[in-house]
């Protein structure tokens, strides 16, 4: 399966380290997410989109944006291992589209079967380029979401998004491991599932771990030469497919969704257990 990062922090800052632990999450000996990397940087309601269909660990340009990338307030970055659509641009993440003004951000790892058949049957505004699950699942949840949002207006309140995702993402996790992440330029939502485990060797939580505090116990995440980064009062959360160092992480629950703004996390569902089949 892919692996996913994102960093949300109250003031700019660069990713550095947490870029260069998912790149090296690359290599062949420890996974097989050889298939392409992504990361996305908002500014503002925009986004700068880096891609590439090489390895990350031997991509010259993860260095380069680990010594030079866009200091942001929110990014994500993704890994992927091709288990649906060849080994091209149109199906590395994260995925990117524009609604009511806003640049949205989407990555996905798990495996959603029968997504296609649930997009066919809801063709709207959005459409997949590739042929991943996880194009199709991010077209499917802007076309909800443009059915609620109001063009040129303010986001609805984060409560109001945070209730309106939490259905969208119980009706895909159904589907199969859905762990997501969604921006919407403002605020970061996680949706934490099920992921396949080398230890058990089974498809089980935790989908996603999280780190979250100051930068008094945190500063190996921000890079010294940004100014701004290290300033008092710098919060960071940093979202992971897998621990990226020996820190303490916190395995989020099967079901559980965030929202974060400036890296506080400011509201949390906790999801039923799936329904059996």
């Amino acid at each position: 399966m892919c692996e996913l990062l994102a960093l949300s922090c109250r003031y700019p800052a660069r990713l550095t380290t947490s870029l260069t632990g998912l790149a090296a999450r690359a290599q062949e000996a420890v996974s097989r997410n050889r298939d392409g990397w992504g990361v996305a940087f908002y500014q503002g309601a925009d986004v700068a989109l880096y891609r590439d269909t090489s390895a990350a660990d031997r991509s010259p340009q993860v260095p380069w944006l680990e010594a030079h990338g866009p200091e942001t307030t929110l990014s994500m970055a993704y890994i992927r291992h091709a288990t649906q659509g060849g080994i091209n641009l149109a199906n590395t993440g994260p995925y990117v589209r524009e609604l009511n003004g806003r640049m949205r951000v989407f990555a996905h790892n798990g495996n959603l079967a029968g997504i296609r058949d649930r997009y066919r049957s809801d063709r709207r505004g959005y459409h997949p380029v590739g042929e991943t699950d996880s194009e199709y699942a991010f077209c499917l949840l802007l076309n909800s979401l443009a059915a609620e949002e109001n063009a040129g207006e303010a986001l609805p309140p984060v409560e109001q998004r945070l209730a309106k995702l939490a259905g969208l993402f119980s009706e895909l996790r159904e589907l199969g491991p859905a762990n997501f992440l969604y921006a919407d330029s403002h605020t970061l939502f996680v949706h934490a599932d099920r992921r396949f485990q080398p230890a058990t060797d089974r498809i089980e939580p935790p989908g996603l771990y999280l780190r979250s505090c100051g930068l008094d116990r945190f500063p190996e995440l921000l890079d010294e030469s940004v100014p701004g980064s290290l300033a008092s009062g710098q919060q960071v959360t940093v979202i992971s497919t897998v621990p990226l160092n020996d820190k303490p992480w916190q395995p989020l629950a099967e079901g559980e969704i965030l929202a974060i703004e400036a890296g506080e996390i400011i509201g949390r569902i906790c999801l039923p257990a799936r329904s059996k089949h």
